[in-house]
């Protein structure tokens, strides 16, 4: 279920940048930070390409999953892009735009500690919109019968994961990890660096996969003995006159951060993976051997659900219960009367959103003259009916709504999607899009019969004072 929050979305205040090495391009990179409007989400821009093209964090666009997440539109690649999402999350922003110089952010140290950093000495602001949340109201989940992975997620009153590992070695074993509160990312999970065992580090280097490792941004267990040839090339590939293999069976003299830094690495990459969904998220997730693969396509499939419940989010609203305004209430705060009133009743009425019905009967006035052979209400009444349910809301927010008239100054994104005939029960749900400030309200409005959505709109209407 989709629901409008009362908090604000947020970007940063100001550009920040950050130079690196990508892990597998080998690259130098610059990445910029800036400030994002209402609504942009996460987008990535390609400085060094023709036209400076741009990419939505979309899982839709998701290509290949093999050593990180890959985001492709018409040519254009973002390589590596979940531990940027992931610190975005983590500091709960909403809106940015992230300019790279070449196709990978830079690894820095393997995790996300330097990306949030940077973002928190830019400054975090709050924008004039409300956050929508997908709240999660019955279990979710994705199974890779290939791999054994299984991401499943349910209700929960805030944003929790947690992920267990299983390794098959010795020198790790089996991990577990949970952030309970996304306010604890960057204390506990932000500083988790990305990790290789020795007998994937070989086949990468063979491959030409990990140009930009070396020992200070990437954890290697040691999962079986090296030999003179392999130790040879490791010290050889990471610029080293010697590496070692310490007690605990990491390369060099690398110290973890966490006795299980691997399985909260993995949960910081859960974290990003699922940005990729769209929206933020309630819900607790467990995710069992998670990767990259089977993280974006459970977020696909979120992001699938999502906008069905975008096309088809009808309120869940009991006629039957007693309303919160009937319609001598509403003609005590609206102006409107018969056969110009199109509001019956008011099921919820909160400061941000409204929801109102209407009974259309054959009775209606404008059935005689509108295809009186095929009867059908015209689609501007359904949407004046939309506007009399927002006037509700903008009315209750001043102590005598009696001595207001509320105006339409502008319509937009209209569309509509069913007809509306005698018989049909109309449901309407307005919430803000921006919060009312000198009497101005910006909604959405969605109209409803049958449990179809009928018409929706962007509203703006301004309420001003009867001399």
């Amino acid at each position: 279920m989709i629901i409008k929050t009362e908090s604000k979305q947020t970007t940063i205040t100001k550009k920040v940048s950050l130079t690196g090495v990508g892990l597998h391009t080998g690259q130098e990179v610059t990445i910029n930070f800036l400030p994002a409007e209402v609504n942009d989400g996460y987008k990535f821009r390609r400085l060094d390409l023709e036209g400076l093209p741009m990419i939505n964090a979309d899982a839709n666009l998701v290509t290949n999953t093999q050593r990180g997440t890959c985001l492709e539109k018409n040519g254009v690649t973002i390589q590596t892009c979940e531990h940027v999402l992931a610190a975005l999350v983590g500091l709960e922003i909403d809106n940015l735009i992230i300019e790279l110089s070449t196709s990978e952010p830079p690894i820095m140290d393997g995790s996300s500690k330097y990306f949030i950093k940077a973002l928190e000495s830019a400054g975090i602001k709050q924008l004039e919109a409300f956050r929508e949340v997908f709240v999660v109201k019955e279990v979710i989940s994705y199974i890779d019968d290939k791999s054994g992975s299984e991401i499943t997620i349910i209700p929960s009153d805030s944003y929790q994961i947690t992920t267990m590992v299983d390794f098959g070695t010795k020198i790790l074993g089996t991990q577990n990890a949970t952030l309970q509160n996304l306010s604890n990312f960057k204390k506990e999970i932000s500083d988790s660096r990305t990790f290789s065992f020795l007998h994937e580090l070989e086949s990468l280097l063979e491959n030409g996969l990990i140009k930009g490792g070396d020992l200070n941004n990437a954890i290697v267990y040691v999962d079986k003995p090296i030999s003179n040839q392999t130790m040879e090339r490791l010290k050889k590939a990471f610029n080293k006159e010697a590496i070692s293999v310490t007690s605990n069976g990491i390369l060099d003299n690398l110290t973890l951060h966490h006795p299980n830094e691997a399985a909260r690495h993995k949960l910081l990459d859960v974290i990003g993976d699922l940005s990729l969904a769209g929206m933020r998220i309630r819900g607790k997730v467990i995710a069992n051997k998670p990767g990259h693969y089977v993280n974006t396509q459970f977020a696909k499939k979120i992001s699938k659900i999502i906008k069905l419940e975008r096309r088809n989010k009808v309120p869940s609203v009991d006629l039957t219960k007693t309303p919160v305004m009937d319609v001598n209430a509403i003609m005590d705060m609206l102006p409107h009367r018969p056969p110009f009133l199109f509001v019956d009743k008011v099921y919820e009425l909160s400061p941000n959103h409204v929801i109102g019905c209407k009974n259309v009967t054959m009775n209606e006035t404008f059935f005689q003259g509108h295809f009186p052979g095929s009867p059908v209400m015209p689609g501007v009444l359904i949407v004046e009916a939309m506007a009399q349910t927002g006037g509700i809301l903008v009315l209750n927010t001043v102590p005598d709504p009696e001595n207001y008239l509320t105006f339409f100054m502008k319509m937009d994104k209209v569309k509509f999607k069913q007809k509306v005939v005698p018989g049909d029960t109309l449901i309407f749900n307005c919430s803000l899009i921006t919060p009312i400030r000198r009497g101005i309200c910006h909604m959405q409005g969605y109209a409803y019969a049958n449990g179809k959505l009928c018409a929706e709109a962007e509203l703006m209407a301004q309420i001003s004072k009867v001399k």
